[in-house]
């Protein structure tokens, strides 16, 4: 691991200035991928700001129709969450299934979709539900918020603060897990609203992506059925020793219907 100094700030303003005034500066979430990286020198930072303290970060509230979660609240904690699991019984059920106790028990939502990992659940469940990300200085729609692997629209020096889900009319979310790991092979989340069906995948691709075809088919009918004859094309889906492009391609319309069957369709 490469030398750099260790910063923990109490407020978001005060992590917000280190994060400004450092040459090279990271911020310090959940950590499960940046601190593997960074001891195996394959990222360096010269300083490490620890969001751990900050309290405004954390916490979970249910209001004018949304489910708000701090950036720094912890898949435990969503999991847990009877808030959650009355308002979106979707979302608590994918935060429950992410890692394991350690992971859930550290792990943050902002940390995950900043790091944007191909195979991360909440990606899914964030595009899936329509969601918006709140910065320290604006708010970006998870449509647009996930740009690539490993990459998102955040600019430099940007704190994700807090995320905001619409509560749906029905939601639910299934995924075949790494049985090492738990990250998602493919994993699909699937809700529908007044605004409209939405079906997300996230596993698959490079990034999460939702499937039109799906979508229109849900709107007319609501059932499993309805995506059971729908395939995606495997063009441009990952292929690893986890899973082959083809494969993952199956996989999709496999846990699109499981995803209905749970959101009651």
């Amino acid at each position: 691991m490469y030398a750099f100094d260790y910063k923990s700030p109490s407020s978001l303003s005060e992590a917000a200035d280190m994060l400004q005034s450092s040459d090279d500066g990271v911020l310090l979430a959940g950590g499960h991928t940046l601190l593997p990286t960074m001891k195996q020198r394959l990222a360096s930072a010269s300083d490490l700001i620890d969001l751990g303290g900050v309290s405004e970060l954390r916490g979970i509230s249910v209001s004018g129709g949304q489910v708000t979660i701090g950036a720094m609240t912890t898949h435990a904690e969503v999991a847990a969450s009877s808030e959650v699991a009355n308002a979106i019984a979707a979302l608590a059920d994918l935060a429950g299934g992410i890692g394991d106790p350690q992971v859930r028990n550290a792990g943050t939502i902002g940390g995950s979709i900043a790091n944007s990992d191909p195979s991360a659940d909440y990606p899914a469940a964030l595009v899936g539900l329509g969601a918006t990300i709140n910065t320290n200085s604006r708010s970006i729609a998870a449509d647009d918020f996930f740009t690539g692997m490993f990459d998102t629209a955040l600019d430099e020096n940007e704190i994700i603060t807090q995320v905001s889900f619409p509560i749906p009319d029905a939601a639910g979310y299934s995924k075949f897990p790494n049985p090492a790991s738990r990250y998602a092979v493919v994993g699909v989340f699937v809700s529908r609203s007044s605004d409209g069906v939405r079906v997300a995948v996230t596993g698959a691709g490079p990034s999460v992506f939702r499937v039109a075809e799906m979508e229109a088919a849900l709107a007319d009918s609501f059932s499993a059925a309805s995506v059971a004859g729908i395939s995606v094309s495997d063009d441009d889906l990952n292929s690893d020793i986890h899973a082959s492009a083809e494969y993952r391609a199956h996989l999709v319309t496999v846990m699109a219907k499981r995803a209905v069957q749970k959101a009651g369709g």
